[in-house]
């Protein structure tokens, strides 16, 4: 089987949906692989990588579709009017398409992908369940986010995150608030203790609590009835009242003022970001200090962010809020991308056929698949 692996068009990114590594295991199930020219590089993989690995090198996006079976992408295919390349059209009936394909917010893509006969999977509406662990591009890519996060926030931040001690005085340890304990949040929390912080954390989820202080965080937070409801079955944040969001503002309010750098990460499914960080909280903070913004695609967590720009305000603090954030430490963030994608090919892999077996009632292909033999599948969008 033809397996296409393109390059990404959409604006900012810069991840490859496929590297050499899985190229080369993808070639060892028996299918040939046509990366388009180029698709690698803003991750640091150039043509001769893939080459060496055994895949073809397509000369463009319809050379590398050309009778594919198996289309691997980060962002979903560009479809007529949204570039100078109509990825969607190029695509053969009854291909099989993978990646981050937004079926929970973009019901007209989903519609175009059975009106051209594609089996669509989106890989982001993976159940979280053990079995499906490894092939988590959530997990995979917040990971990476909460670490770069962490990282572009010392280095925006002027005073250093360590404490450090030299005969010319001491400079005092940074004081570091994560707000959301999830896979990126934890991540956060970790990198800014290796990096000599002094870390507190909050988080709605019940089970947070003790993940923060595992980790040698403080946790910072308001707890009642709601909080204990506060997470879904599948590990993520449920969106809970205005009322509750209220109690935790005044509870993180007086905290955030006395912060040096701030990593707001809470995001919920398929809905605008929270807004935990009012205007108010960042009037109040410290000339100098830092607020990273990981939720700045989804809105963001910060009353004034603006999605793929660094605000500096009236009082002196910077708000990271650029786009992408796995994509800001592309090489690592394609390599886990492209594990995950081979892991669920693999998991599915028909030996007899030589193909993928995709049956659907299987938990976690129930989860992603969203177009099949010209129809929509996926149960949520069916019922909506």
């Amino acid at each position: 089987m033809r397996v296409a692996v393109l390059k990404e068009r959409r604006g900012g990114e810069t991840r490859v949906a496929a590297t050499p590594e899985t190229a080369k295991k993808l070639i060892g199930l028996g299918n040939t692989i046509a990366v388009e020219t180029g698709a690698g590089l803003s991750a640091g993989i150039p043509d001769a990588a893939y080459a060496e690995a055994g895949a073809e090198i397509a000369a463009d996006a319809a050379a590398a579709l050309s009778g594919a079976g198996i289309v691997l992408k980060v962002r979903a295919p560009l479809a007529e009017g949204e570039g100078e390349v109509d990825e969607l059209s190029l695509i053969p009936a009854g291909a099989l398409l993978i990646g981050t394909l937004e079926g929970m917010t973009s019901p007209d893509r989903v519609k175009a992908y059975a009106g051209r006969g594609i089996e669509a999977a989106a890989m982001e509406m993976l159940p979280r369940i053990t079995r499906a662990q490894s092939m988590d591009i959530l997990s995979s890519q917040a990971n990476l986010a909460g670490y770069r996060a962490v990282i572009e926030g010392a280095a925006a931040f002027d005073r250093g995150f360590p404490m450090l001690m030299t005969a010319a005085g001491t400079i005092p340890a940074a004081n570091v608030f994560v707000m959301g304990a999830g896979v990126a949040g934890l991540q956060a929390i970790a990198t800014a203790r290796r990096l000599g912080g002094r870390v507190s954390a909050t988080d709605v989820r019940p089970a947070a609590k003790e993940e923060i202080k595992s980790l040698g965080a403080t946790f910072v937070g308001y707890e009642d009835e709601e909080s204990k409801a506060a997470q879904t079955a599948g590990g993520y944040a449920k969106q809970l009242s205005a009322e509750f969001y209220a109690k935790q503002a005044e509870v993180v309010a007086a905290h955030i003022a006395k912060q040096d750098v701030v990593v707001t990460t809470a995001l919920v499914q398929g809905r605008k970001a929270p807004i935990l960080v009012t205007e108010a909280m960042v009037a109040a903070m410290k000339p100098g200090s830092v607020i990273v913004d990981i939720a700045a695609d989804a809105g963001g967590n910060v009353a004034l962010t603006r999605p793929g720009e660094m605000v500096v305000t009236a009082n002196g603090v910077k708000i990271l809020g650029w786009h992408n954030w796995p994509g800001r430490i592309a090489a690592a963030a394609s390599s886990l991308y492209a594990r995950n994608l081979l892991t669920f090919l693999t998991t599915f892999w028909d030996k007899d056929a030589s193909a993928p077996k995709l049956p659907e009632e299987d938990e976690i292909v129930r989860g992603v698949l969203l177009t099949r033999g010209g129809r929509t599948v996926h149960p949520q969008l069916q019922a909506a």
